[in-house]
């Protein structure tokens, strides 16, 4: 259940708010020397302000390759480069935007409640199993259910808080 909600809390970070976070060019991969490599291990990326982005590339041959990767993204940037700085201005948030980002959070949490009652049925599957077993009696096994369930509440409460 834990794994669910770093998921959930990596899938929501890498939708775009309307301030510039240099955690929205991690996913960027950058083809160097032959291998698709991190831009964060090619560059350092900084809020230069609430609206722009500066990406600094360690190896200035690089320059290019680093704005190819970033206009190919799916993000919609359009970078600039300024010697060995790329600036990526981040246009201004629609209200159409904006209702799309809301319509992929709340998909984005009903995927994670999703994950997190999946393996409460994983868990209570394996119960089951033990019962038919005879490993445990039928007291344990609605004790154990119960308990699994308080905890599948704690952690979609979790979930709802973000």
């Amino acid at each position: 259940m834990d794994k669910s909600l770093e998921a959930l809390k990596g899938h929501i970070a890498k939708i775009r708010t309307g301030r510039a976070q240099p955690s929205l060019l991690d996913a960027i991969q950058v083809e160097y020397y032959g291998a698709a490599t991190p831009l964060r291990q090619l560059a350092n990326v900084v809020a230069e302000d609430a609206r722009t982005l500066a990406v600094t590339v360690f190896d200035r041959s690089l320059i290019s390759a680093v704005e190819k990767a970033i206009l190919t993204s799916d993000l919609g940037l359009n970078p600039s480069s300024a010697g060995t700085t790329i600036r990526v201005p981040l246009p201004p948030l629609t209200e159409e935007r904006r209702r799309d980002l809301i319509k992929i959070v709340k998909s984005e949490g009903e995927q994670g409640k999703v994950a997190i009652r999946n393996v409460r049925r994983d868990a209570n599957d394996k119960i089951k199993a033990l019962l038919k077993d005879k490993e445990i009696s039928e007291n344990e096994q609605h004790k154990a259910e119960e308990d699994i369930q308080k905890i599948t509440d704690q952690f979609i409460k979790k979930l709802m808080k973000f």
